[in-house]
């Protein structure tokens, strides 16, 4: 049994992977949490500790004893890293021996200034490492999450939906002209949370990037997979990289659901930001995560695109489709 401590366990992917480590009933789990509430407290097996994240000693007080460690606070509310900077001296400190900081998304973070953060961390961390390994962590990468090309459709329990740069729904996609072979990894929600837990329950030592590849596609393959699915060709639109370099998006549409992490204010002007990021750092190699937890758990079946949104897409009606476009 681990005796693992959660650190911003309330968004939705946390959500997620407390339910994978709940269901494999190995675990003593701890929420860190700055609340008196917490969205877990009704689950069993879950304990809460109310801590204060810039007091290292009160940190190091409510780590010890704690074997893993995993972060997932949330990037855009800690930009400097100075929450998860805190936590890992603490951890250290605290003889903590795992640590997962707040990753779960691209290898990459060229051109996506709302994950600099991430950078920071990953920097931090070699850096307490570098004379000696005083603390062994990981960076778990799973590309995205395919779930969001289910847009408007709910395919998890706690990860909304959101309208990618692949809009299967209105059968639409966004494209930098000349990189329709840029690589994306998309893995559903249900094999993240499933590896991680895996990976909390490995005995032997962590890989320091700890890629998951559930699909690994091309931009055009991508959008072909979804042509075939809704049984007719999608409208590109093309722009162009010196464009995007620029900070200009020449398109008729844009990500303009808000992730729920993003407050109205921030989401005004994030919409256009994210979709040049997204579209940049793909051309970039930045989505075109590695597959070490493929290697270290070889049993596991990932869920295959084609098959996923196909169940998604089978049987909805037109109408409805055409009427949330």
């Amino acid at each position: 049994m681990v005796k693992l401590a959660i650190a911003g366990g309330s968004g939705q992917v946390a959500r997620e992977i407390i339910d994978a480590l709940l269901a494999t009933r190995n675990h003593d789990i701890t929420i860190l949490t700055r609340n008196e509430t917490h969205p877990n407290d009704d689950l069993p097996g879950i304990q809460r500790r109310v801590v204060d994240y810039s007091d290292q000693n009160s940190l190091v007080e409510a780590l010890r004893g704690f074997h893993t460690l995993l972060s997932f606070i949330q990037p855009l509310s800690d930009p400097e890293g100075r929450v998860q900077k805190t936590l890992i001296d603490a951890a250290i400190a605290a003889g903590v021996k795992r640590f997962a900081p707040s990753e779960y998304g691209s290898a990459g973070t060229i051109n996506m200034p709302w994950w600099s953060g991430k950078e920071k961390i990953r920097e931090y961390l070699r850096e307490v490492n570098t004379e000696s390994k005083v603390l062994e962590y990981i960076l778990f990468q799973p590309g995205l999450f395919l779930d969001y090309l289910a847009f408007p459709y709910k395919t998890s329990k706690h990860i909304d939906p959101l309208r990618s740069v692949f809009d299967i729904q209105s059968c639409r996609a966004l494209m930098v002209e000349g990189h329709g072979d840029a690589v994306m990894t998309l893995t559903s929600a249900k094999d993240v949370a499933a590896l991680v837990a895996r990976a909390v329950d490995y005995q032997g030592q962590w890989p320091e990037v700890g890629g998951i590849s559930g699909n690994r596609m091309s931009v055009a393959q991508i959008i072909a997979t979804g042509e075939e699915i809704r049984g007719r060709p999608f409208t590109i639109e093309k722009v162009k990289s010196e464009d995007l370099e620029a900070g200009v998006l020449k398109t008729s549409w844009s990500l303009a659901k808000r992730h729920q992490s993003i407050s109205e204010e921030q989401a005004n002007g994030m919409a256009t930001t994210v979709s040049i990021g997204i579209l940049l750092s793909c051309s970039k190699g930045a989505w075109d995560v590695s597959n070490e937890l493929n290697q270290l758990f070889p049993d596991h079946h990932f869920d295959d695109m084609q098959s996923f949104l196909t169940r998604v897409w089978d049987g909805k009606p037109e109408e409805l489709v055409s009427s949330q476009a």
